[in-house]
């Protein structure tokens, strides 16, 4: 199963880093990524692989939270199928 992760918060050294470090510690696939500055804010999305991830989806929710709220920005995951029927045109 596919899933996307967003990271939205003011720009700071290590976010890729700790975001990609949280994942392959839950076995978690990074399948494609791009990241920029949006008038000075850091975003990142990124499809993800959860299929042999030894963590539930929800589990990684809370983890990935729980990051955003130590480094003071936003993470979320959400599984690929709702991610791309919220954003269709």
């Amino acid at each position: 199963m596919n899933a996307i992760v967003t990271v939205v918060g003011q720009d700071k050294v290590g976010i890729i880093a700790a975001v990609c470090a949280l994942l392959a510690e839950n076995n978690v696939n990074i399948l494609d990524i791009t990241q920029t500055i949006l008038q000075g804010s850091f975003t990142m999305v990124m499809a993800v692989d959860v299929s042999k991830s030894r963590t539930s989806v929800g589990e990684l929710r809370k983890l990935l939270e729980a990051l955003g709220e130590k480094m003071e920005i936003s993470i979320r995951i959400q599984r690929e199928e709702i991610f791309d029927a919220m954003h269709r045109v």
